[in-house]
């Protein structure tokens, strides 16, 4: 197929409204593809790249040459060039890169260069989401819809079902039972402010979950043969070697586990996210520090690194000794977790009846000191990649009163706007104010002309990509946590910042002290 055709094809779907129309136009592109084409041009329709990194950010996509006058371009061609802009590493590997990329957009007519910038930045926005591409590919592929969801919820690879699909049909998509080695995406939770309106969701009898702040793992044992999953289905076996001796020494033969790996200190507190997900990114042998009250197959897979040991946790088992078991009700998931799993690897949880006992639940979860909860209904199924009410997550949501420093142009469909704010709090020893990272979360489109206009009359240099202003704005900002950073000179970071509101009722000489935000991280309540 011409990748003119593909770009041609997501121009019209991002002009479409409606989702029939946009299905149509989906299908008739898929049955368009060559077999070989249909991994790479299935993935390039719902927005996203084959190859998963590509070395190639915002920086790279400037100053590129100007687009072909005629369509030479492939899909099977596109695909092999970025496959090689994807392998280039080692000395000089900069100057290819932008060599080879500099040769596909100069090969690419304006719609290509279209396509192509959405593609390497991740913000191609033509309205086709994977649940409109699983529509899609049952259309063109004639097969039911059903066999497409179900397949998709089971690889959690878009690609591979259409390949499937598009191949095989209803036969071949058949073949994406659970299979133990292969990840499927995780079920996830909805959000709730409030114990009692996760009751609502989920109703009662409930069971209330510690939520970890780790990193989710999904553990795929086929007898000595142990894999670990991220959520994002990344493997990360060999970086982990506590998870996988923890789970080698449990007596099942075949199990695929659901749960949270997560570092902890001496006392057997968790250890602040950062510090776990750095160890999780490091293909380092770890090593106990203290007495923490881990499993003891974990501390033997301890080495001497002076890294922190990851512990796993787990909350479900989606398939045990041959049989799985997603679709059974929770409560007997977690009846056959629980005869198979070591209780000191099990997250804690306990039965409520009522709003009183999950309350407690809670309170006690943030006692001891992890993020919060996931309140769970026992009667439903494990639902794969999906965000149901059955599972809903709570958390404390901290807010702070927090002075913008500066502000970045913003780029994509930002572009001509101020966006990313620098935020700081007010440090009265100093007078200053202590920088404490950055947000681009929760800007309207409104709050953005705003806020350009406003950071524009405050600006004291601007520069191509920051403009400094005088710290006069006050900016409501909730956020998770704070975690401890080098990257700033208070030393400390906010976690998933996102803006509230503006406050003009505010003068900066009212906004909050760094010591109310070390109070945060200490764990205490802002005083």
């Amino acid at each position: 197929m011409r990748f003119l055709d593909l770009a041609a094809t997501s121009a019209a779907v991002g002009a479409t409204s409606g989702r029939r129309a946009k299905v149509e136009l989906l299908a008739a592109a898929l049955r368009g593809l060559d077999p070989t084409e249909v991994e790479a041009g299935s993935g390039w329709l719902a927005g996203e790249l084959r190859q998963r990194q590509t070395g190639v950010g915002w920086a790279g996509l400037r100053d590129l040459p100007p687009p072909a006058a005629e369509p030479t371009l492939t899909v099977a061609g596109v695909d092999a060039a970025i496959d090689e802009i994807a392998a280039v590493r080692g000395t000089g590997s900069q100057a290819r890169r932008r060599a080879l990329l500099a040769a596909l957009f100069a090969a690419a007519t304006a719609d290509e260069q279209r396509l192509l910038r959405g593609l390497f930045s991740g913000e191609l926005r033509q309205g086709a989401q994977a649940g409109l591409l699983a529509d899609a590919v049952a259309r063109a592929a004639d097969v039911p819809l059903a066999a497409v969801r179900r397949a998709l919820l089971l690889a959690g690879d878009l690609r591979a079902v259409a390949v499937a699909a598009l191949g095989g049909g209803a036969t071949a998509l058949a073949d994406f039972g659970l299979r133990v080695g292969r990840p499927l995406a995780p079920m996830l939770a909805q959000s709730a402010p409030t114990v009692d309106e996760a009751l609502a969701a989920t109703g009662v009898p409930a069971v209330v979950d510690v939520k970890l702040d780790g990193i989710r793992i999904q553990v795929h044992r086929s007898g000595f043969d142990i894999a670990v999953f991220t959520r994002s289905l990344d493997d990360i076996t060999a970086r982990v070697p506590e998870v996988v001796a923890a789970v080698r020494a449990l007596p099942a033969r075949e199990l695929v586990l659901d749960g949270e790996a997560i570092g902890l200190d001496a006392t057997g507190r968790p250890l602040p996210f950062q510090q776990t997900s750095s160890r999780a990114a490091r293909r380092t042998t770890p090593s106990v520090r203290g007495s923490a009250p881990v499993a003891p197959a974990v501390l033997a897979a301890a080495g001497t690194t002076g890294e922190a040991v990851l512990t796993p946790y787990f909350f479900d088992l989606l398939h045990l000794d041959g049989e799985d078991l997603i679709d059974r009700p929770g409560h007997q998931r977690w009846a056959a977790l629980a005869d198979a799993v070591d209780a000191p690897l099990l997250v804690g949880r306990v039965e409520i009846d009522g709003p009183e006992a999950a309350g407690a639940a809670f309170a006690a979860a943030l006692d001891a000191g992890q993020e919060g909860v996931v309140v769970k209904a026992p009667d439903a199924p494990y639902d794969a990649g999906r965000r149901g009410a059955a599972w809903v997550k709570v958390k404390p949501r901290h807010t702070l009163d927090l002075v913008v420093l500066a502000v970045e142009w913003g780029s994509g469909r930002r572009a001509g706007w101020l966006s990313n704010l620098h935020l700081g709090a007010r440090d009265p020893a100093t007078g200053g104010f202590v920088m404490l990272g950055k947000t681009f979360k929760g800007l309207t489109d409104e709050v953005l002309r705003w806020q350009t206009e406003r950071f524009l009359d405050l600006a004291v240099s601007r520069g191509d990509r920051v403009v400094r202003v005088r710290p006069e704005q006050v900016v409501e900002i909730a956020f998770d946590g704070v975690q401890a950073s080098s990257r700033y000179p208070g030393g400390m970071a906010l976690r998933f910042a996102r803006v509230v509101r503006y406050r003009d009722d505010k003068s900066a000489a009212e906004a909050d002290t760094v010591d109310a935000v070390r109070a945060v991280h200490a764990g205490r309540r802002p005083a």
